[in-house]
Parts: C-alpha cells; structure tokens; sequence
C-alpha cells in the first residue's frame, strides 16, 4: 500500500526553492514565515561576510528567536502593569464608601 500524499507548499529561500509538507488551512501563515524568514536570510546575506547557507538560515533564526523572546518578555511586563494597575483599581474601588 502507498502511502497518502502530503499536502505541500513551495517556498523560496535565498532564491531556492524548498517543497514544505504543510496542511492547506496553514499555507497562508507557512507563506508570510517563509517570507519573514527569507527578508532575514536575504539581510544577512546582503552583508556579504557570511556566504553559508546553513550558516545565513541559523544567523537568520538566532535573529528571529531573539526578536521573539524579547517580544514576549514585553509582553508580560504589558500584562504584568495591566494586573498592577487592576488590583490598584479594585483597591481603590473597595475602599470607595457605598452610597
């Protein structure tokens, strides 16, 4: 028995094309990564110190975990203040005298 084929999504990195086994409600977001990922390696590669492939998608991805974590880390500082200022505001609400 054969087995069923994969649904796949072309991408192109640094002008190579790559075939991505990818689910068709997914292709969209597989699509705008590839491109994300494709401008960084493309950044980088415009450089011209780094000429590697493997070396350029690795730089690219440090690049991109780091845009991410520093993202998340902003993120829960947002949700951090916003749980500060709620139990301030609750505070002040129990505080206020019923009418």
């Amino acid at each position: 028995m054969t087995e069923p084929k994969r649904p796949t999504t072309e991408i192109t990195l640094l002008e190579r094309s790559y075939a991505i086994a990818c689910p068709p409600e997914e292709q969209d977001k597989l699509e705008r990564a590839a491109r994300y990922l494709d401008r960084a390696m493309q950044g980088i590669h415009s450089r011209g110190r780094v000429i590697d492939r493997e070396k350029i998608a690795i730089m690219a991805a440090l690049n991109i975990a780091h845009e991410l974590l520093e993202t998340l880390d902003d993120q829960r500082a947002g949700e951090q203040s916003l749980n500060e200022l709620n139990a301030r505001l609750e505070k002040a609400l129990d505080a206020m005298p019923e009418r």
